[in-house]
C-alpha cells in the first residue's frame, strides 16, 4: 500500500470490555483523499446517467405513473428488508396493507411495511424542502422502527453503545463500527459532506461515497442497512436526478451480496474507493434498466388486459372496477371486493369469472368456497426478484 494510498485507511483502536478483545473502526472523513479517479470512473458514471435519463423520460409517458410510484416503493421495501432476513413476500405485504392476513409471521411483514412508511416519510419532507440531515435520518429512522423487533433499539437515536457486524459479539465479529464516543465527529462530517457546496463531485459519486461511510460508521443499533438503502434514492431525489423515487438498488445488492460486502471492507482496509464505486455505478445502471423494463412491462400487460374488458357488453363496468382494485390488491376474493366496492355478491361473483373466463385473474385457493383470485401476470411482474432468501 501506497503512502497516499494509507490516507484513505482509517483506523483500528485496540478495545477490551470483560476481557472479550477486539479492534473498532474509524474511518477517515469524506470525501477521500487522494481523491478519487474521476478519469477511470467517468465510463461507469455516464452509463449509469442515460440509464437513470431513460427511467425519468419513461416515467413521464406512462399514464399510470402513480400506481407504478406505489407499487415499485413496495418492491424496494420488500427487498431491502429481505437482506436484513425477513421473509415477507410481496403478496404478504399488498395482503397486510389491506388489513387481510398475511402468510407468514406478522413481525416480518410489519417490517416491510414501516420501510415503505419511511420512505413516503422521507419523500415528503424532502419535497416539502427540508434538507437531507442528521436530522431527517434520526426522524426517518424512527419510523422505520416503530412498532416493530427493533423498536427497543432507540428508533430515531444515534447508539450510545457498541455495535457490530456478524458475530455474536465484537471479539468474533466480522466488522466492529466506531466506538460511540466517535460518533458525533463522524457524522458531524458526514453531514457536512453532504452539503459541500465547494464539493464538485457529481451527485451519483456523491451518494455512493455517502452510502459506504454510512454503512461503515453504523449510526444506530439496528436499521443501518435499510436506512443506508434508502439514503441513496433521497439523495437523488433531493437533488434533481431522479423525478420520482423509484430507483433502488436493493435486488441488485441482494444478487451481488457477497461483492457488495467485500468491496465495503476494501473501502475499509485497502481504501479502495474506486473499486467500490464502479460496482456501485453499475448497479445504478442495472436498477434504472430493470425499472425501465419493469414499467414497460406493467404497462403492456394493463393496455392489453384493458382491452380485452372493452370487448364485453354491460358486465365491463363491473370489470373494470374490479380491474383497478386489483392493480392496487392483486390478490382479491369475492367477498373482499363486494365489501371494498360496495358490489353486490353476485355481480362481484359474476364480474371475477368474466376476468377468470379472459385469463386476466386466475383461482388459486382450490377451494369450493371463499375462492381466492390472483392477477397474475401482474404479480409475476411485481414480484420478480422478491423471493425471500
Amino acid at each position: 500500500m501506497t503512502m497516499n494510498a494509507k490516507k484513505r485507511v482509517g483506523i483500528y483502536l485496540a478495545q477490551s470490555v470483560i476481557g472479550d478483545k477486539y479492534k473498532d473502526f474509524i474511518p477517515p472523513d469524506l470525501p477521500p483523499n487522494p481523491p478519487v479517479d474521476m478519469e477511470l470512473l467517468y465510463p461507469f458514471l455516464e452509463r449509469a446517467m442515460q440509464s437513470i435519463a431513460q427511467l425519468n423520460s419513461v416515467v413521464n409517458i406512462i399514464p399510470n405513473t402513480s400506481l407504478f410510484v406505489y407499487m415499485y416503493v413496495r418492491k424496494e421495501a420488500l427487498l431491502s428488508s429481505q437482506i436484513e432476513g425477513t421473509q415477507s413476500s410481496f403478496s404478504d405485504l399488498m395482503l397486510f396493507e389491506h388489513k387481510q392476513k398475511p402468510n407468514v409471521a406478522l413481525e416480518d411483514v410489519e417490517e416491510v411495511s414501516n420501510y415503505v412508511k419511511a420512505i413516503n416519510y422521507g419523500m415528503d419532507r424532502i419535497e416539502k424542502g427540508f434538507p437531507l440531515s442528521l436530522r431527517l435520518l434520526r426522524e426517518v429512522h424512527a419510523v422505520l422502527l416503530k412498532g416493530t423487533r427493533g423498536a427497543h433499539k432507540y428508533p430515531g437515536e444515534f447508539r450510545r453503545t457498541q455495535n457490530w457486524i456478524g458475530g455474536t459479539r465484537p471479539g468474533n465479529a466480522l466488522f466492529v463500527p466506531p466506538p460511540p464516543d466517535h460518533l458525533n465527529e463522524l457524522l458531524g462530517n458526514f453531514e457536512l459532506f453532504l452539503h459541500d457546496e465547494h464539493n464538485k463531485l457529481p451527485i451519483l459519486i456523491v451518494a455512493g461515497l455517502a452510502h459506504a461511510q454510512f454503512e461503515t460508521i453504523h449510526p444506530f443499533l439496528d436499521g443501518n442497512g435499510r436506512l443506508g438503502r434508502l439514503l441513496i434514492t433521497l439523495l437523488l431525489c433531493q437533488n434533481g436526478i431522479l423525478q420520482a423515487p423509484i430507483l433502488y438498488l436493493s435486488l441488485y445488492l441482494k444478487q451481488n451480496r457477497k461483492t457488495y460486502y467485500d468491496l465495503l471492507q476494501q473501502v475499509r482496509t485497502h481504501g479502495s474507493w474506486e473499486a467500490w464505486l464502479e460496482f456501485f455505478l453499475e448497479g445504478v445502471s442495472v436498477a434504472a434498466r430493470q425499472a425501465v423494463l419493469t414499467a414497460q412491462n406493467i404497462n403492456k400487460l394493463f393496455e392489453k388486459d384493458m382491452a380485452k374488458i372493452q370487448t364485453l357488453g354491460r358486465a365491463k363496468f363491473s370489470c373494470l372496477e374490479i380491474f383497478e382494485y386489483a392493480k392496487k390488491l392483486p390478490q382479491v376474493s369475492v367477498a373482499l371486493l363486494a365489501k371494498e366496492l360496495t358490489m353486490s355478491t353476485p355481480t362481484a361473483r359474476s364480474a371475477v369469472n368474466i376476468l377468470e373466463s379472459l385469463g386476466i385473474v386466475k383461482e388459486i385457493s382450490h377451494k369450493k368456497r371463499d375462492k381466492v383470485y390472483v392477477y397474475k401476470k401482474y404479480l409475476d411482474l411485481l414480484e420478480e426478484g422478491s423471493e425471500p432468501l
